[in-house]
This record gives structure tokens, C-alpha cells and sequence, in this order.
């Protein structure tokens, strides 16, 4: 009898997610794991040519073996660059100034 792993799929949306558990046999992979879970047929939008996934927030290629317990992630692809998004955060507070900026600067008026 071969051992079977227990490995959970997990795709998130901005407004929900899908995490769906599935036992495979041991040496499955990434792939064979999200073919199995069925979401694709639940999320036709996921096309994995073009879409990253890992395991537990790990970059992996599809065809990497699985321990028992793996979280697979499907990765969305970043409609902002994070690094840009950092920066007009920061250049958003500089305009405005920090909240802790305006504490100091009421206190002072008084």
C-alpha cells in the first residue's frame, strides 16, 4: 500500500478564496495536486503557462514532488509593481506629511 499525502490548493480573488484539500499518492506534484483539486474547472480564468505557484509562498515549477501537508498557491498576477506602489505611498505621505508630522505641528501652534 502506498502512502498518500493530504495537500491543500488554495487560488485567492481580491473578494474570496478557494482552498480545497486533496490526498494524492507520494511523489505528486504540483501540478498533478492542482489538476486533481478540480479548480480549474471552478476558476477557468487560471492559466498555468502564465501564472506563477508555489508552496507555502515559495516560487516552485510544476513538476515539484509534494510532501504530506504542502499548501500549493496559485499567484494572480500583480496588477502594481510593489515596488512602485511603495513609492507612491511614500510620495503620497511626503505631500502630505506624516500623521506624526501633524501631531508635532499642532502642538507647537498652540
Amino acid at each position: 500500500m502506498s502512502a498518500q499525502l493530504c495537500v491543500d490548493v488554495c487560488y485567492a480573488l481580491p473578494d474570496a478564496q478557494t482552498l480545497i484539500s486533496v490526498s494524492l499518492p507520494e511523489g505528486a506534484t504540483v501540478q498533478q495536486a492542482i489538476e486533481a483539486s478540480g479548480i480549474l474547472a471552478r476558476h477557468p480564468e487560471i492559466d498555468l503557462a502564465r501564472l506563477k505557484v508555489g508552496v507555502y509562498g515559495k516560487l516552485k515549477p510544476l513538476d515539484t514532488a509534494l510532501a504530506d501537508h504542502d499548501r500549493v498557491e496559485i499567484y494572480r498576477p500583480l496588477i502594481v509593481d510593489p515596488k512602485t506602489a511603495r513609492q507612491r505611498r511614500v510620495d503620497k505621505t511626503r505631500r502630505e506629511g506624516s500623521v506624526e508630522g501633524r501631531k508635532w505641528q499642532n502642538k507647537d501652534s498652540r
